[in-house]
């Protein structure tokens, strides 16, 4: 259980470094489609301690290093199309010229689940605010975000946890769990995001898309600890992308029954997957730590980390 998350973010010498915390979702309902092909979501997101670091210098023009990665460093990386968003968005309040160096050190696996791209895009968003002063908004910050994915405004807000509507831009602060440690596990393959939504489109019963049965009505008062006490497969921990790539990809199936095995009280698929997550209460830590040693040695990518980002963005 190597470190997870990086110092708390700060100025020093003239740089700024961040974390970008990953993200699970513990409730994933896709209640409608717009006109335009994007998805309607119900989902309840929460921050864990896992994170890459994200470093940002000021320089002429953008420049993104992704150092011991294979992560494009161009404007295919989600990052420096933040950098350049902020600049086209904000760029007339600068006092000179805007230009910034990123070094992205990752941790976070990629295409996995955890929202590690999202995450680092939203850090470079508001890290630039703090860096040249620009005093953007939230709503300003939210609207960045949704221009470049469905996860990336819950990234800008400071909440560790919220229910997110629409395409991701609708955030209401949502219960977030309490004392639980979160067993991760990626079986080392990468899972299309557009392929599990199209999927899902394409095998949904033709009724699926109902906005008001979709939604969980007994969601619990932002502040209130969730608690998955003897929570296997009911209640919150619903995914529907999990359902189209289980079929697909059974070894996630076979990861949840290990970690079910294991002690988890509840355990899901997050996001588009291929993560696999299990929940263990701190009396359970035993357990986890036994389970995470078993499963590491099938699964490299795998780690236990606390339920609560501790680090302050």
């Amino acid at each position: 259980m190597a470190e997870t998350t990086p110092p708390s973010g700060g100025i020093r010498a003239g740089e700024l470094i961040l974390p970008a915390p990953a993200k699970i979702n513990l409730h994933l309902r896709i209640v409608g489609r717009r006109e335009d092909g994007y998805h309607l979501l119900s989902t309840l997101m929460q921050k864990i301690d896992l994170a890459d670091e994200v470093t940002l210098r000021p320089r002429e023009g953008i420049v993104l290093r992704c150092p011991d990665s294979d992560l494009p460093e161009d404007e295919t990386n989600l990052a420096w199309r933040a950098a350049e968003l902020f600049r086209q968005t904000v760029g007339a309040r600068l006092a000179g010229s805007f230009g910034v160096e990123i070094t992205l050190k990752k941790r976070i696996p990629v295409a996995a689940g955890l929202g590690g791209g999202s995450s680092d895009a939203a850090a470079v968003l508001l890290g630039l605010d703090r860096l040249f002063g620009t005093s953007c908004t939230r709503e300003e910050l939210i609207g960045m975000g949704v221009r470049l994915g469905a996860d990336v405004p819950f990234f800008v807000v400071p909440e560790e946890a919220v229910w997110a509507s629409g395409i991701g831009e609708v955030l209401e602060p949502a219960p977030v769990l309490g004392e639980t440690l979160v067993l991760l596990v990626n079986p080392g393959f990468s899972v299309s995001t557009r392929w599990a939504f199209e999927t899902f489109a394409l095998t949904a019963p033709k009724n699926i898309f109902n906005l008001t049965s979709s939604q969980n009505k007994s969601r619990a008062q932002p502040g209130k600890n969730l608690d998955f006490s003897g929570e296997r497969e009911g209640g919150y921990l619903v995914n529907d992308l999990e359902t189209v790539t289980v079929t697909r990809y059974p070894e996630i199936q076979t990861i949840k029954e290990r970690l079910v095995r294991g002690g988890a009280v509840g355990a899901m698929m997050s996001g588009s997957g291929a993560t696999v997550f299990g929940l263990f209460p701190y009396a359970l830590r035993k357990r986890a730590e036994v389970c995470y040693a078993d499963l590491r040695q099938d699964y490299p990518l795998t780690y236990l980390v606390d339920a609560r980002h501790r680090a302050v963005q």
